[in-house]
């Protein structure tokens, strides 16, 4: 083993953590009473823009239009007369779109409903507003028609938890012909800057709103255009003029276009399967970040709408390998743009150590000036294992040597964290403790602060190894050693791997597994080195790396299948049986599509083809109850209990490798894999999917069409 440093947890207020309810980044999404349960949210890229039902964002809420982690709208309120209107109906019309059809409320000389009100709002890069107004009245009447405006540039940590006011420091440069409103902001090296052009202008300007008279008779019509322009650090981003269904396209040389131009299409019996395919395919591009790294453009995605539009290691891995099927672009984007700030010293501020690759990577105020530690922050244990995972995975399928030898540093780092820094105590097994202030309790994907504890609910002592971190482990040094002996042409390597790999595997097997309650895997081993002896669904991740001997493998089938995991929607996170259970606790009972997806894919790797089955059918069958859209999470409430999959209150949706969950699913039921450059199936299609036909697979950039009914398939 290398060098080793000894690690302490910190004590004092709670860390900023993503899934943690107390914290800005967290997991307590609920909208507060500004915006409502019905908000309405639309978002490309790393913009979007998050509203009451009736388009509008309040002050004080934490709505408003977020750009790269900093708010440059945060008040959008339209009135007529004072009033605002009333909802007849919003929705989404595209990932990036939405449409309010409003009416006017009663008002001193004009009864409700004769004045109707249309908001159409498309986002990405800014966004754009058109507002129509139509009288259908019989007298003529004048009305006012106002728009406040507000721009805070909180940043995104600071949205649903107060921070210091910037007020004191916005500058306002209205134009006083009622052409445009100007927000600008500006400390130390950050500054940013909101634009809102009118056409036609505003009648007046009063204060940061724009208003409008409006004489108007019968059947009269009356527009007005609204254009957000935004400047972030001294680049101008503008939006695109956009009606609804039609998507931006910057030409066939970017690669986000040439990723969603070339997914392959999908044709089944199936309506459900058709459905749910299409549109999780929707939800991924509209989440695509496009980057230049060292002069190269590349395509990612972001892990989820809506605070998490922004690169995550772990979800922007997963979801790479998710959909690997729909081409190579968002694997080869995550892989060199994850190289390229991968940790090269230690610090403690960030869990920045050499090798490692990043948690999270934040653009907003607070990051960019210090105050918090997300650019980037390193707090996982896993990332770096799921990088040479990935690596493997974008070779196979695509057979792209220069990438693999141009990545080769990368990835012997890679190998030395884990030996020497992710293993903290030199026992061969990765852990994790955070030593940063503002770090994460949990740094594997249950990162909750309770999301890993002992079947009684007590909490282990740090450092923590968990199970599926030692699995990942394991499956990183095979894929490695794969590599070593074709593209990095280092066979010597490749045994160093290998042994150390077959070491992994049977220490593990003995240290985790348990005998009891009819045997299964610990989750982790606490600082003591005792088992951590929940039953979590981590026990399927164990399957798809490959560590679980055959003889094993029935057993831990058996638990997930339970009717203690198995909720009938989808394996839980925690079984029924543990103390700590809960069927709305985040990694304590709920069922998380892109964790069923991963239990899928073991369970077929070790021939339980009909349990991956059920499992994908499950989580099928459930979509249809979120317009076909699974969500990051939902309640681990027996299917028994009601007709449709209780939601999880808070949940990201649409999340990345949720959306890309579905697309494992179907790549499991096909059984389709690459080996040596070539293309293979061993279908088992359930019964009620009927046929499919998947053309345009991209392999070694050949392109595929693969058909499949039960067990037989053509391609």
């Amino acid at each position: 083993m290398g060098a080793m440093q000894s690690r302490s947890t910190p004590s004092g207020p709670r860390p900023e953590n993503r899934r943690d309810t107390t914290t800005a980044g967290g997991a307590n999404r609920e909208m507060p009473p500004e915006l409502g349960s019905d908000a309405v949210g639309v978002f490309e890229g790393r913009t979007f823009m998050l509203s009451n039902s009736g388009g509008d964002v309040r002050a004080d809420s934490i709505g408003g239009l977020v750009h790269d982690d900093t708010r440059y709208l945060s008040r959008w309120e339209l009135t007529i007369d004072g009033a605002a209107p009333l909802v007849l109906s919003a929705s989404t019309v595209d990932a990036y779109s939405a449409a309010f059809f409003l009416a006017n409320a009663e008002i001193p000389g004009l009864k409700a409903n004769r004045v109707g009100v249309r908001r159409e709002r498309f986002v990405g890069d800014g966004m754009c507003e058109r507002i129509t107004v139509q009288y259908f009245g019989v007298e003529p009447v004048f009305i006012c028609l106002r728009l406040d405006v507000g721009a805070d540039f909180a940043d995104l940590f600071e949205i649903k938890r107060s921070g210091p006011s910037r007020l004191p420091d916005i500058r306002r440069t209205h134009r006083p012909d009622g052409s445009a409103l100007r927000f600008s902001y500006q400390k130390a090296r950050w500054s940013a800057v909101s634009s809102v052009e009118a056409e036609p202008h505003a009648d007046r300007v009063e204060g940061d709103s724009l208003v409008w008279n409006l004489d108007l008779t019968r059947g009269q019509t009356w527009s007005c255009e609204l254009r957000v322009l935004l400047n972030c650090q001294g680049s101008d981003y503008r939006p695109v003029n956009r009606t609804f269904g039609e998507a931006h396209d910057p030409g066939a040389d970017d690669p986000a276009w040439r990723w969603r131009a070339n997914k392959p299409h999908l044709s089944a019996d199936s309506e459900l399967l058709s459905n749910v395919y299409h549109k999780s395919a929707t939800d991924l591009v509209s989440m695509r970040i496009a980057k230049d790294i060292r002069g190269e453009r590349v395509v990612l995605l972001a892990a989820g709408m809506p605070w998490f539009l922004t690169i995550f290691g772990r979800d922007t891995l997963i979801t790479a390998y998710q959909s690997i099927t729909c081409g190579p672009d968002v694997a080869r984007g995550a892989l060199v743009t994850l190289a390229a700030h991968q940790g090269t010293t230690v610090d403690n501020f960030s869990d920045e150590e050499p090798g490692k690759i990043f948690h999270e990577f934040r653009s907003g105020e607070l990051t960019q000036l210090g105050i918090k530690p997300y650019g980037p922050c390193f707090g996982s244990a896993d990332t770096t294992q799921l990088w040479l995972i990935l690596l493997s995975e974008y070779w196979r399928w695509t057979g792209d040597d220069a990438l693999v030898q141009r990545l080769r540093p990368n990835a012997e780092a890679a190998l030395r964290w884990i030996d020497d820094f992710g293993d903290r105590d030199g026992d061969g097994y990765v852990e994790y403790g955070t030593s940063s202030p503002e770090g994460m309790r949990n740094q594997c994907w249950r990162d909750s602060p309770d999301g890993v504890q002992f079947a009684d609910s007590t909490l282990p002592t740090l450092p923590v190894a968990t199970c599926e971190i030692q699995g990942y482990t394991y499956d990183a040094k095979i894929r490695t050693a794969e590599l070593a002996d074709g593209p990095l042409a280092d066979p010597a390597l490749a045994r160093r791997l290998r042994a150390e790999a077959a070491d992994l595997r049977e220490r593990f097997n003995r240290d985790y597994w348990l005998p009891t309650r009819g045997g299964y895997y610990a989750i982790g081993l606490d600082a003591e080195k005792r088992p951590i002896d929940s039953i979590t669904s981590n026990m399927g991740h164990l399957l798809w790396s490959g560590i679980v001997p055959p003889d094993r493998a029935e057993a831990v089938a058996r638990q997930l299948m339970s009717d203690e995991m198995f909720s009938g929607w989808g394996v839980r996170t925690l079984s029924t049986e543990d103390v700590g259970y809960n069927p709305i606790g985040y990694h304590l009972g709920t069922v998380w599509p892109h964790d069923n997806s991963i239990i899928a894919a073991g369970l077929a790797r070790y021939g339980y083809r009909d349990e991956a089955n059920r499992i994908a059918m499950a989580m099928l069958e459930a979509a249809a109850h979120f317009e076909y859209r699974l969500p990051e999470a939902f309640s681990g409430y027996d299917r028994s209990l009601g007709r449709r999959p209780v939601p999880y209150p808070t949940a990201c949706n649409p999340q990345a490798w949720a959306s890309g969950a579905p697309l494992l699913f179907l790549r499991t039921m096909l059984g389709l894999d690459v080996s040596d450059g070539t293309a293979a199936t061993d279908p088992r299609i359930p019964e009620g999917l009927g046929s499919i036909r998947l053309t345009g697979v991209t392999v070694h950039d050949a392109r595929h069409t693969v058909e499949a009914t039960g067990s037989r398939s053509t391609g």
